[in-house]
């Protein structure tokens, strides 16, 4: 089934954006998930990301570099960022799991130092959609010192999984307020129907 290129939930044949897109622009000018957040995909990430198992990155970063068009989003950026976390979910988890996609994806474009994570936030997945879509605003911000670096670039932003959008909205905005000139998202999975 198409997506959409904005924020790759499933649309209708014809039509290359959803509804909730057409009405207000996303920061974000396309958006490319792999795989469905369903079953077996949904296990395999939760392994990934919370059951300490790094080693599934390379398989995952092969699964959503054969998707369609990351491949080109890919060769065309100038910067790939992973999403940051905050400094104590770091910690618990021992790894940032989009750093670690980012590296398998583009190692020689990845940047984990340009987008800085500011502020401590729930975790998205205990949160509801309206919540989800503004528990990060001001979370993120550019280094300072590299700026430049993003000015009037592609930007590609890696994360593992985009459910209502929130998280990868909010990181697309704070690059976009530093001049990006064209920003995709990347994600292993997306859910379904959020």
């Amino acid at each position: 089934m198409p997506r959409c290129r904005t924020c790759a939930i499933p649309v209708v044949p014809s039509i290359d954006q959803c509804g909730a897109c057409l009405r207000q622009n996303p920061p974000l000018d396309a958006c490319f998930a792999a795989v469905a957040y369903a079953y077996p995909w949904s296990g395999l990430v939760l392994n990934f990301k919370f059951h300490a198992q790094p080693g599934l990155a390379a398989t995952l970063a092969l699964l959503l570099r054969s998707a369609p068009w990351v491949e080109p989003a890919l060769d065309s950026a100038d910067v790939v960022l992973p999403i940051p976390l905050s400094r104590q979910r770091l910690m618990t988890r021992g790894f940032n799991q989009s750093l670690l996609l980012a590296k398998h994806l583009a190692p020689e474009k990845s940047d984990s130092g340009l987008l800085l994570r500011l502020s401590e936030s729930p975790a998205q997945r205990t949160l509801g959609r309206a919540e989800r879509l503004t528990s990060l605003t001001g979370a993120f911000a550019v280094e300072p010192l590299a700026a430049e670096r993003i000015r009037g670039s592609r930007v590609v932003l890696v994360d593992d999984v985009m459910t209502s959008g929130g998280t990868l909205f909010a990181a697309a905005d704070t690059v976009r307020r530093a001049g990006a000139a064209h920003i995709t998202g990347l994600v292993i999975a997306r859910t379904p129907n959020d």
